[in-house]
């Protein structure tokens, strides 16, 4: 299972299917497509600054090499690396310009296929009534039985002590 993000427009409305034909659904993980083919890949999805920041970047560590005088197996490691690590970060590159563009994520959907995550995409934006985190009254629990957070001495975590007051 994978899990997808949609964006659409910002200032859309849900239930509005006109903001789904502007829609994109982004699957999370790694991505063999910007591995492999690497700049190619962002053109293809028409991420053009995305691109020309990989780009940018691989001809930086090429004239890094060059300038450090590597071997050529150490070049091509280098290079599996850099494709490896534009293949790990593609998804999060496409959702950075997604949200530039004015479409940030609005929902997420878990599927085990595109497809799947379409429909329940669609599915979840249509359906007005549904709204993902927000409790209606039924759902919402009793005072009694909601967890109470107490100030102790172990309250504490991290390094802004708010209680230690005067040493």
């Amino acid at each position: 299972m994978r899990t997808y993000t949609l964006h659409v427009p910002e200032g859309s409305v849900r239930g509005d299917p006109r903001a789904l034909e502007q829609a994109h659904l982004v699957r999370d993980g790694f991505a063999w497509g910007a591995f492999a083919f690497t700049v190619l890949w962002f053109v293809r999805h028409r991420l053009w600054l995305a691109a020309l920041l990989v780009l940018a970047g691989l001809v930086a560590v090429a004239f890094a090499g060059r300038a450090l005088a590597l071997s050529p197996s150490a070049a091509l490691v280098i290079t599996v690396l850099a494709s490896l690590l534009i293949g790990l970060e593609a998804s999060s590159l496409r959702r950075w310009t997604y949200g530039r563009r004015g479409k940030p994520a609005r929902d997420a959907v878990i599927a085990g296929s595109h497809e799947e995550a379409e429909l329940k995409a669609a599915a979840r934006w249509l359906n007005a009534d549904t709204v993902p985190g927000v409790l209606t009254p039924g759902d919402a629990t009793s005072a009694a039985t909601r967890p109470t957070h107490r100030r102790g001495d172990d309250a504490v975590i991290g390094l802004f002590p708010a209680s230690e007051g005067g040493r």
